[in-house]
Formats: C-alpha cells, sequence, structure tokens
C-alpha cells in the first residue's frame, strides 16, 4: 500500500528521479504526486542510501502489482508459470541448403 507523504525517502526520491512509474511508464503531474509510491528495490525499508538506488517510482498500481507478485512467489504459487525453452529451429538447415545452391 502506498505510504503518506511522511517519509523522509519520499521527499528525496522526488527529487531525484523523473516522476514515472518504472513499471507501466505512467507519467504523473505534480498535481497526481500522490499516485506514485515508493518502492524499495531490496524490499527493506530501513535501506535508504541518499543516492537513491535503492528506490524506484512505482504508481499505486504497479506497487500493489509487486508486492502481490512477491507474496505469491514466498507462498510457493509463483507469479508466472516458467514456460520452457523453444527447442524447433525452423532455419536450422538453411545454411546447408543455400550452399547447395551455388
Amino acid at each position: 500500500m502506498p505510504r503518506g507523504g511522511s517519509d523522509p525517502y519520499r521527499e528525496q526520491a522526488l527529487k531525484l528521479l523523473p516522476w514515472i512509474c518504472t513499471r507501466c511508464a505512467r507519467e504523473f503531474p505534480a498535481s497526481r504526486l500522490r499516485e506514485l509510491t515508493v518502492h524499495h528495490k531490496d524490499g527493506n525499508h530501513d535501506n535508504n542510501p541518499p543516492d537513491g538506488s535503492n528506490w524506484e517510482l512505482l504508481c499505486i498500481y504497479c506497487h500493489e502489482n509487486e508486492h502481490a507478485r512477491a507474496e505469491d512467489a514466498k507462498a510457493g504459487g509463483g507469479a508466472e508459470p516458467q514456460t520452457p525453452a523453444a527447442t524447433h529451429r525452423p532455419l536450422a538447415g538453411l545454411g546447408e541448403l543455400l550452399k547447395k545452391k551455388r
């Protein structure tokens, strides 16, 4: 859930980072900054380096989604099913065919 404006790192993050959600790339004017939240990349709310390297700005929707995915992963559900790697190579013999044509 978005944190209130009382977090000291929020003001710093808004000064350092562009007012764009890093997930959906939506831009936010000053009048709608309340919809941007500071997300800690490593999940540690106490890790607030002054250069902002542990922060990213997320809109409230992407921030909620990010935390839901993390909870799903912790529960063993995994946010997205793993798709097996493709094994079919449709152009695998093309080089040999071109050599024969010459």
